[in-house]
């Protein structure tokens, strides 16, 4: 009996450290197929706190909940059901859908710079969530269309990552990867939104050193979101570029990817210690190259034909660079 119960005791324990293996492993892979993605997840991190603009201060924490929740159910019963069977039974797709995604990448990023050079022909237009009574159901709406691109680029991505794997490890991957991902995002745009509201009740409520920190929040959030959309709109260049380098190459055209590798491989060789990061800064400016190249064409054909913000987007997407992107109380 004892030995029996010995025994057992011994096979639960081995169950224990195997399934804590799997969970190691699971994390691990969810990891750093997050990290593949994550220029996207900046975009979409600096897309979102635009859309609090003229809303009440104590709206802002229930509308964002709101939004989280529809970008989580786009990433669960939207997007992984389908990413998954694709990369079960056709995976060639994957590719192309992941080189879709990064010529979409190139597109938003491309006009952003064109924007900023040639001025935004929709900057002085009403904000969506001003301009009716229903504002919060097209601001929630809203949000989370322009979600459901950004989430398909973000689990593709992903899902690239870990396509080696077996199904089942793929969906629990990818479900650990859309609820890291959705926290993570909309965690950080609930602190980008709501650090005015402290900033202000600091610098009103408080004196001394903690006034002054106040102030300085006031004051650094319009800069704080700004930089963030400017490194946002670099990493959808350099992301967006390198997904059409590596694909082109994966689906048959080699040259421009072995060109790139050969080139990084003799920058490594020439300059010693700091060879590596030195060539990893020259496929990450080819890449951004062939972003912006790639974007401003497709841009300026989806402009010719009425599309893109500068065709008029009724959401009012991507505007998040603005000053007034911070929430106007």
């Amino acid at each position: 009996m004892a030995g029996g119960l010995v025994a057992l005791l011994d096979d639960v324990a081995a169950l224990a450290k195997l399934a804590a293996s799997s969970v190691d492993d699971v994390a691990a892979a969810a990891g750093r197929a997050s990290s593949k993605a994550a220029g996207v997840m900046i975009d979409d991190t600096a897309v979102t706190p635009q859309y609090m603009r003229g809303l009440a201060a104590e709206r802002e924490l229930p509308i964002i909940r709101k939004i989280a929740l529809g970008s989580l159910r786009n990433k669960l019963v939207f997007i992984l059901p389908v990413a998954l069977l694709l990369s079960q039974f056709v995976p060639v797709l994957v590719e192309i859908i992941l080189m879709l995604g990064g010529t979409y990448l190139c597109f938003e990023g491309a006009e952003k710079v064109m924007e900023k050079l040639l001025g935004d022909p929709g900057e002085n237009a009403t904000p969506a969530v001003v301009a009716g009574s229903d504002h919060e159901k097209k601001v929630t709406s809203g949000a989370i269309r322009t979600d459901l691109i950004l989430s398909t680029e973000i689990m593709v991505i992903a899902l690239k990552e870990v396509i080696d794997e077996s199904f089942v490890s793929r969906a629990v991957i990818m479900a650990v990867v859309a609820v890291l991902v959705t926290v993570l995002i909309y965690g950080v745009v609930a602190a980008i939104v709501k650090m005015d509201d402290i900033g202000l009740h600091l610098a009103q409520e408080s004196t001394g050193r903690v006034k002054r920190f106040g102030e300085l929040l006031v004051a650094a959030m319009p800069k704080v979101l700004a930089l963030l959309t400017t490194v946002g709109t670099a990493a959808m260049l350099w992301v967006g570029g390198h997904i059409l380098l590596v694909g082109t190459d994966e689906l048959g055209w080699h040259a421009p990817y072995d060109w790139v590798h050969g080139v990084e491989e003799q920058i490594a060789d020439a300059t010693g210690a700091i060879g590596d990061t030195l060539a990893w800064l020259f496929n990450t400016g080819v890449s951004a190259i062939i972003g912006l190249v790639v974007g401003v064409v497709v841009a300026t054909i989806a402009h010719r034909f009425g599309f893109g913000h500068g065709g008029g987007h009724a959401d009012g997407d991507h505007a998040a660079g603005d000053d007034d992107a911070v929430t106007a109380h």
